[in-house]
């Protein structure tokens, strides 16, 4: 039981972490976010929705409020770090990595967390 905890707990942390360093970077360094949009080949002006959505799933799986809430949540950081993950994949082959690993500590934390609370 101790390790599945230390498991989940870690896992939560890598994703809080890498949402986190998202976020502010959206916020402050929206020319250079603008950038690896365009050059990924999404429109800009999801930037700011996209960091308000993943301040609100960080809201809902660490507030725990609604089982439901706390699902659509890793729900989409799961579609959001996968979508991440191939457009760093297909356009340049590199620095998918960040993507690769929000997604497995994504996995990680969902499975494991579910297998804890039951």
């Amino acid at each position: 039981m101790k390790t599945l905890k230390l498991i989940y707990w870690s896992a939560l942390g890598v994703l809080t972490a890498i949402m986190l360093f998202s976020i502010y970077n959206y916020f402050t360094n929206y020319e250079m976010i603008a950038g690896f949009f365009e050059h990924l080949g999404y429109p800009t002006y999801l930037i700011y929705p996209l960091a308000i959505a993943k301040i609100l799933g960080l809201i809902a799986i660490w507030g725990n409020f609604f089982v439901w809430l706390r699902e659509w949540a890793y729900a989409g950081f799961f579609f959001d770090t996968l979508l991440a993950f191939f457009a760093h994949y297909i356009t340049d082959g590199q620095d998918y990595l960040i993507a690769f690993i929000a997604a497995i500590a994504t996995l990680v934390a969902y499975f494991v967390g579910n297998e804890l609370r039951q």
